[in-house]
C-alpha cells in the first residue's frame, strides 16, 4: 500500500504518464516557438507567412488538428473531474472563478491605460489565456509540479477559451449565426441523450461530436470547443483507451506544428516612436504579466474565504500563484484578438506587448515552478 491508497495511485500514475510525456513535448514545442519566431523575421519570412497564413493550412491545424488537442484536454478534464483534483463542486468551481478574475483585472488594466476612442477596442486583447503555450510551460517544469496543479490549469483554460470566444462573437464579430447555433444545439442534445443512455462505444458520441464541431463552425464560435465537450462526455470504456492513444501523436504532433503555424510573429513595420504605440503595448504587457496573475489569485482568494471555492487536495496558495502566472501566456489567442482590433499602424505594437508579457509570464511561471515546485508526495512501499 502506498502513502497514498489506492485511489490515490489511480489517480496518480495516468498523470505521471502524462507528464513524462509532456516534458519532451514541451521541448518540441519550444524548439518550435522559436523556429517560427526567427523564421517569420527573417529574410525568408515571406515563405513563412505563405505557408502558415494559407487558408488551407490554418484551417486544418487550427480548426481540425487542434480539435484532437481539444479532446484530449476533454478526457483529461473528465478523469479529474471523477476522481482527480476537481472531484468536488468547489473544486470544480474553482477555475471557473479564476477564469473571471483573470477577465476582468487584465481588461481594467488594459482600459487605465488606454481609454482613448481609438485604442479602446483593444480592451479583450489581455483577457486571453493561450492553452497551448500555458501546458507547454507547466510540461517543462515535470514532475516538480504536483499533477493536480494541471488539471486546474486546464479547467481554467477552457473556461478562459469559452469567454474568449463568446467575446470575440459579440464584440468582434456579427454574433453567432442561427443556423450553426441550431444544428450545434441537436448535436449536443443527442451527446446527451447518449450520456444517459450510457453506452460503451465511441463510435456515436465521435458521430454526434464532428455534427456539433460543423454547428460551431457555422455558428462562427471555434469548433475546437467540439472536442472538450465529446472528450468530457466520452464513456468509461473508451475514455481511458482514446486518451492513452491520443496523448503522444498531440503532444509531438499537434501542438508542435501548432507553435510552428501560429508564434511567427512579425514586427515589420513596427513604430515605437509614438506616445499610442508605447502605451498600447505596455498596457497589453502590464495587463497580461501583472493583471493575469492579480486577478487569478485574487478572484480565488475572495472565492475561498466566501465559500464559495475551496483549493483541490495537495495544492496550496504556491500552486495558484503558478497558475495565474502561466494564464498570463495570451500568445496566439491575444494576437488573433488583436488582428481584429487594429489595422496594421498599431497591431505590430499590440503583438509586441502580447509576446514581451508572454515571454515573461512563461519565463516566471517556470522558475517559480522550478524553484518552489509543489510536489507530490512520494509513494511509499
Amino acid at each position: 500500500m502506498t502513502f497514498f491508497g489506492e485511489r490515490g495511485e489511480r489517480v496518480l500514475k495516468p498523470l505521471e504518464a502524462f507528464l513524462s510525456v509532456e516534458t519532451a513535448s514541451g521541448i518540441a514545442l519550444l524548439a518550435a516557438t522559436v523556429a517560427a519566431l526567427v523564421w517569420a523575421n527573417s529574410p525568408w519570412s515571406a515563405a513563412y507567412v505563405a505557408v502558415s497564413h494559407a487558408p488551407t493550412s490554418h484551417f486544418v491545424i487550427n480548426d481540425v488538428l487542434m480539435t484532437a488537442f481539444f479532446f484530449v484536454v476533454g478526457l483529461e478534464i473528465r478523469r479529474e473531474t471523477r476522481e482527480g483534483a476537481l472531484a468536488t463542486v468547489r473544486t470544480a468551481a474553482l477555475p471557473v472563478v479564476a477564469a473571471l478574475g483573470g477577465i476582468v483585472v487584465p481588461a481594467a488594466i488594459y482600459l487605465a491605460f488606454n481609454g482613448a476612442e481609438n485604442v479602446r477596442a483593444g480592451w479583450a486583447i489581455p483577457t486571453a489565456t493561450d492553452i497551448a503555450f500555458a501546458v507547454g510551460v507547466l510540461a517543462l517544469v515535470g514532475r516538480r509540479a504536483n499533477p493536480a496543479l494541471r488539471a486546474v490549469l486546464l479547467a481554467l483554460a477552457i473556461a478562459d477559451d469559452v469567454a474568449a470566444i463568446l467575446i470575440i462573437a459579440f464584440f468582434y464579430a456579427g454574433g453567432i449565426a442561427l443556423n450553426g447555433a441550431v444544428i450545434a444545439a441537436l448535436a449536443l442534445a443527442g451527446l446527451v441523450a447518449l450520456r444517459l443512455r450510457q453506452p460503451q462505444g465511441a463510435v456515436a458520441y465521435l458521430v454526434f461530436g464532428a455534427v456539433l464541431w460543423i454547428g460551431f463552425l457555422y455558428a462562427g464560435l471555434h469548433p475546437v470547443l467540439a472536442g472538450v465537450i465529446v472528450g468530457v462526455l466520452m464513456p468509461d470504456a473508451a475514455a481511458g483507451r482514446l486518451e492513452t492513444t491520443l496523448h503522444p501523436w498531440v503532444a509531438f504532433g499537434v501542438m508542435p506544428l501548432f507553435a510552428l503555424a501560429n508564434a511567427g510573429v512579425s514586427f515589420a513595420g513596427l513604430d515605437l516612436g509614438s506616445d499610442v504605440s508605447l502605451m498600447l503595448a505596455g498596457g497589453i504587457a502590464l495587463a497580461l504579466f501583472v493583471g493575469k496573475p492579480i486577478g487569478i489569485v485574487a478572484a480565488v482568494a475572495l472565492a475561498v474565504r466566501a465559500r464559495w471555492c475551496e483549493l483541490p487536495s495537495g495544492i496550496t496558495w504556491r500552486g495558484i500563484v503558478l497558475v495565474g502566472c502561466l494564464g498570463g501566456i495570451g500568445f496566439t489567442m491575444s494576437i488573433f484578438i488583436a488582428t481584429l482590433a487594429f489595422s496594421e499602424s498599431l497591431l505590430a505594437a499590440a503583438k509586441l506587448g502580447v509576446l514581451v508579457a508572454s515571454v515573461l509570464a512563461g519565463t516566471t511561471a517556470y522558475v517559480i515552478g522550478c524553484w518552489n515546485a509543489e510536489r507530490a508526495p512520494p509513494s511509499q512501499p
